[in-house]
Protein backbone atom coordinates (compact mmCIF):
# COMPACT_ATOMS: atom_id res chain seq x y z
CA UNK A 1 0.00 0.00 0.00
CA UNK A 2 1.27 3.30 -0.65
CA UNK A 3 0.02 7.05 -1.11
CA UNK A 4 -0.61 8.52 -4.25
CA UNK A 5 1.65 11.32 -5.62
CA UNK A 6 -0.20 14.81 -6.20
CA UNK A 7 -0.26 14.26 -9.92
CA UNK A 8 -1.59 10.55 -9.72
CA UNK A 9 -4.48 11.46 -7.17
CA UNK A 10 -5.44 14.32 -9.25
CA UNK A 11 -5.55 12.13 -12.23
CA UNK A 12 -7.59 10.06 -10.48
CA UNK A 13 -9.99 12.29 -8.83
CA UNK A 14 -10.99 13.50 -12.78
CA UNK A 15 -11.70 9.82 -13.86
CA UNK A 16 -15.06 8.27 -14.02
CA UNK A 17 -16.42 7.65 -10.39
CA UNK A 18 -19.32 7.74 -8.24
CA UNK A 19 -18.61 10.19 -5.23
CA UNK A 20 -19.16 9.50 -1.65
CA UNK A 21 -20.63 12.60 0.05
CA UNK A 22 -19.55 13.74 3.23
CA UNK A 23 -21.57 16.78 4.93
CA UNK A 24 -20.82 17.32 9.21
CA UNK A 25 -24.28 17.94 10.98
CA UNK A 26 -24.96 19.30 14.09
CA UNK A 27 -27.91 16.77 15.38
CA UNK A 28 -26.24 13.40 14.30
CA UNK A 29 -23.12 11.52 12.22
CA UNK A 30 -22.47 13.14 9.01
CA UNK A 31 -24.54 12.62 6.15
CA UNK A 32 -22.94 10.39 3.48
CA UNK A 33 -24.47 9.36 0.48
CA UNK A 34 -23.16 8.71 -2.82
CA UNK A 35 -23.54 11.89 -5.86
CA UNK A 36 -21.85 12.50 -9.26
CA UNK A 37 -19.13 14.97 -9.35
CA UNK A 38 -16.66 16.77 -11.46
CA UNK A 39 -13.07 17.77 -11.24
CA UNK A 40 -10.38 18.84 -13.55
CA UNK A 41 -6.82 19.11 -12.52
CA UNK A 42 -5.96 22.11 -10.11
CA UNK A 43 -9.69 23.00 -10.07
CA UNK A 44 -12.70 22.89 -7.66
CA UNK A 45 -14.70 19.66 -7.01
CA UNK A 46 -18.62 20.50 -8.59
CA UNK A 47 -21.86 18.62 -7.28
CA UNK A 48 -25.15 19.14 -8.27
CA UNK A 49 -27.76 18.74 -5.89
CA UNK A 50 -32.02 19.91 -5.31
CA UNK A 51 -31.93 23.29 -3.91
CA UNK A 52 -34.05 22.29 -0.95
CA UNK A 53 -32.33 18.49 -0.29
CA UNK A 54 -30.93 17.73 2.74
CA UNK A 55 -27.54 17.96 1.37
CA UNK A 56 -27.88 21.66 -0.25
CA UNK A 57 -29.10 22.59 2.94
CA UNK A 58 -26.03 20.82 5.52
CA UNK A 59 -24.05 22.18 2.64
CA UNK A 60 -25.13 25.42 3.30
CA UNK A 61 -25.34 25.23 6.72
CA UNK A 62 -21.44 23.59 7.19
CA UNK A 63 -20.26 25.64 4.36
CA UNK A 64 -17.67 22.42 3.41
CA UNK A 65 -18.09 18.99 2.65
CA UNK A 66 -15.79 16.25 1.55
CA UNK A 67 -15.77 13.51 -1.07
CA UNK A 68 -14.36 10.28 -1.56
CA UNK A 69 -13.84 8.15 -5.12
CA UNK A 70 -12.75 4.95 -5.12
CA UNK A 71 -12.33 1.75 -7.23
CA UNK A 72 -14.20 -1.08 -6.45
CA UNK A 73 -11.96 -3.59 -8.38
CA UNK A 74 -8.11 -4.64 -6.80
CA UNK A 75 -6.15 -3.38 -6.88
CA UNK A 76 -7.93 -0.82 -4.81
CA UNK A 77 -7.52 2.83 -5.06
CA UNK A 78 -8.99 5.91 -2.86
CA UNK A 79 -8.94 9.69 -2.84
CA UNK A 80 -10.78 11.34 -0.59
CA UNK A 81 -10.88 15.71 -0.74
CA UNK A 82 -12.32 17.92 1.69
CA UNK A 83 -12.29 21.61 1.97
CA UNK A 84 -14.71 24.97 1.77
CA UNK A 85 -17.12 25.88 -0.47
CA UNK A 86 -16.07 28.60 -2.33
CA UNK A 87 -19.05 28.81 -4.68
CA UNK A 88 -22.87 28.23 -4.84
CA UNK A 89 -25.10 29.16 -7.42
CA UNK A 90 -28.29 28.14 -9.19
CA UNK A 91 -27.54 25.07 -11.71
CA UNK A 92 -27.79 26.11 -15.49
CA UNK A 93 -29.14 23.23 -17.37
CA UNK A 94 -26.95 23.15 -20.74
CA UNK A 95 -23.44 24.30 -18.62
CA UNK A 96 -23.98 21.91 -15.46
CA UNK A 97 -26.23 19.62 -15.64
CA UNK A 98 -26.29 17.98 -19.08
CA UNK A 99 -22.80 17.75 -19.20
CA UNK A 100 -22.62 16.06 -15.99
CA UNK A 101 -25.29 14.06 -17.28
CA UNK A 102 -23.23 12.68 -20.63
CA UNK A 103 -20.51 12.09 -17.67
CA UNK A 104 -21.99 9.88 -16.15
CA UNK A 105 -24.62 8.20 -19.03
CA UNK A 106 -23.39 8.84 -21.69
CA UNK A 107 -24.57 11.21 -24.96
CA UNK A 108 -27.70 9.61 -25.57
CA UNK A 109 -28.74 8.84 -22.27
CA UNK A 110 -27.18 11.79 -20.52
CA UNK A 111 -29.93 13.73 -22.55
CA UNK A 112 -32.54 11.41 -21.95
CA UNK A 113 -31.94 11.68 -18.27
CA UNK A 114 -31.88 15.62 -18.58
CA UNK A 115 -35.44 15.58 -21.01
CA UNK A 116 -36.84 13.57 -18.22
CA UNK A 117 -35.79 15.72 -15.25
CA UNK A 118 -35.77 18.79 -13.82
CA UNK A 119 -32.86 20.86 -12.72
CA UNK A 120 -34.79 23.94 -12.74
CA UNK A 121 -34.47 24.04 -8.70
CA UNK A 122 -31.22 22.50 -8.46
CA UNK A 123 -27.81 24.39 -6.99
CA UNK A 124 -24.26 23.89 -8.26
CA UNK A 125 -21.91 23.61 -5.24
CA UNK A 126 -17.55 24.48 -5.89
CA UNK A 127 -15.16 22.93 -3.08
CA UNK A 128 -11.85 24.07 -3.04
CA UNK A 129 -9.87 21.08 -1.91
CA UNK A 130 -7.54 21.58 0.91
CA UNK A 131 -6.93 18.19 2.50
CA UNK A 132 -6.34 14.85 0.25
CA UNK A 133 -5.70 11.22 1.50
CA UNK A 134 -5.38 8.82 -0.71
CA UNK A 135 -3.96 5.32 -1.03
CA UNK A 136 -3.07 2.95 -3.89
CA UNK A 137 -3.01 -0.77 -3.00
CA UNK A 138 -1.31 -1.80 -5.93
CA UNK A 139 1.76 0.17 -5.53
CA UNK A 140 4.84 -0.74 -3.37
CA UNK A 141 5.84 1.30 -0.63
Amino acid sequence: MSRMTNDEREEFLEQLHVGVLGIEREDGPPLVVPIWYAYERGGNVKIITHNASLKARLIEAAGRFSLCAQTERLPYKYVTVEGPVVESRPCDVEGDSRPMARRYLGRSQGDAYIEDGDDTNSVVFAMRPERWFSVDYGKAD
